[in-house]
């Protein structure tokens, strides 16, 4: 949707779900000036009367992503007033390698009471082609500094570039504008800038991450679940993993998997790093596998340094975890018993729905304001293979914290 910023045509994007976060970030494009129509899971974004260059404050303090603006305007408007962003407290995801890299690209950028200021100086107000290396392959950095490259004059080279699918399907819409960029995917982005981009209808890729839920989902309950329209090669590091904890995954056609659950669960180390190594946003979920395995993992968070606040809702359901600095010893426990629990961030939500599942009695998930961030109808999708969960109003006094709650 940041990358819609780029185009002064009409372009429509589908597959896009019924999100929180997509409606915050339509939110943010509607103060820029844009025009959005939803139609179901398709959005058509209007950027030709791109007006403004200040993001609102109060939808950027919730939303990460709505920092992704920054690069496109800065390229279509030579200037960009964006507060510096929010969303899941997982630890500190500082700014400084976009701010780096939109310096290296020739703008000036400095920050004030808490706002990023960019623009581009001098009357053309034109960004300028410049070999940026990364210090950490940050997806976020990547992306900010491969959409302002687009319209930027001369070529721009991105060193040490993160190589996570998502980073690739953001090249590939900007290509289908008429950008010009090869390299997604590896670790060098080279892209050659062009005058203007034109309008595209592009359908973005599936959630592996949602995905990846729902196999560990069937892992978990020892249910055989066929799940469909997926990307296998974007869950490699989890496939692996879930075959060494005992489950079968199997190809089903190009874009359909297969887990078989295995007769136990069996212990599984992990660590978690950029692609393509294992993906920090499935690490609660996985966690959530090994409570019930038969012997001791070990669990390390090597993105985030604030990652593990789901271990203590996890042992009130009867997990059996202990945290030494950025590792989760987990020793398996023969079952977990439902208990109530607080969601801490998006993914600790779906992985305590994920434990809830395979507890005996009643788990009651609250704090779904995270959860509604990045799983559409989850309870819904989950009642479709038999799963006995639904979303409960909670009483007036506990409303502040969360509108609803899930008891599974």
């Amino acid at each position: 949707m940041a990358g819609a910023l780029l185009c002064s045509q009409d372009c429509r994007i589908r597959n896009i779900p019924s999100l929180v976060d997509v409606y915050r970030m339509g939110q943010v494009l509607s103060a820029l000036g844009v025009k959005l129509e939803h139609k179901g899971n398709t959005v058509e974004v209007d950027a030709s009367q791109l007006s403004h260059s200040r993001a609102p404050y109060e939808i950027v303090s919730k939303l990460r992503a709505s920092f992704f603006v920054i690069g496109p305007l800065l390229a279509r408007l030579g200037v960009a007033r964006v507060p510096l962003p929010g969303g899941c407290a997982i630890g500190d995801r500082p700014v400084e390698l976009h701010i780096r890299g939109l310096q290296a690209l020739g703008a000036s950028v400095h920050v004030d009471h808490g706002i990023v200021h960019a623009h581009v100086p001098g009357t053309r107000g034109k960004l300028k082609g410049a070999k940026i290396y990364l210090d950490y392959p940050s997806v976020g950095a990547t992306e900010t500094l491969m959409m302002a490259a687009t319209l930027a004059e001369g070529e721009t080279i991105i060193e040490n570039a993160a190589q996570e699918p998502e980073v690739t399907d953001l090249a590939n819409f900007c290509r289908a504008m008429g950008a010009r960029i090869r390299g997604a995917g590896t670790n060098t982005i080279t892209i050659a800038g062009v005058p203007s981009l034109h309008s595209t209808d592009y359908g973005i890729i599936p959630d592996r991450i949602e995905a990846g839920t729902f196999l560990i989902a069937g892992a978990i309950t020892r249910s055989e679940l066929s799940l469909s329209p997926i990307l296998p090669d974007h869950l490699t590091p989890l496939i692996s993993k879930l075959r060494e904890a005992g489950s079968e995954v199997r190809a089903e056609g190009h874009n359909t998997l297969r887990l078989v659950p295995g007769d136990r669960i069996l212990p599984t180390d992990i660590q978690t790093r950029p692609h393509p190594g294992f993906p920090t946003d499935m690490q609660a979920q996985f966690m959530a596998l090994m409570t019930l395995a038969e012997g001791n993992s070990m669990i390390t968070e090597t993105v985030f340094e604030n990652r593990l606040q789901h271990v203590a809702e996890f042992n009130r359901l009867g997990a059996d975890i202990r945290v030494k600095g950025d590792c989760a010893i987990v020793r398996g426990v023969p079952c977990l018993s439902g208990a109530p629990v607080m969601a801490t961030d998006l993914r600790a939500a779906a992985a305590l729905i994920v434990a809830g599942l395979a507890a005996s009695g009643k788990t009651t998930l609250h704090g779904l304001h995270h959860l509604d961030r990045g799983y559409e109808n989850i309870e819904d999708k989950l009642r479709s293979v038999g799963a006995q969960l639904k979303r409960v109003p909670l009483h007036e006094a506990d409303s502040v914290l969360a509108p609803a709650a899930i008891s599974a």
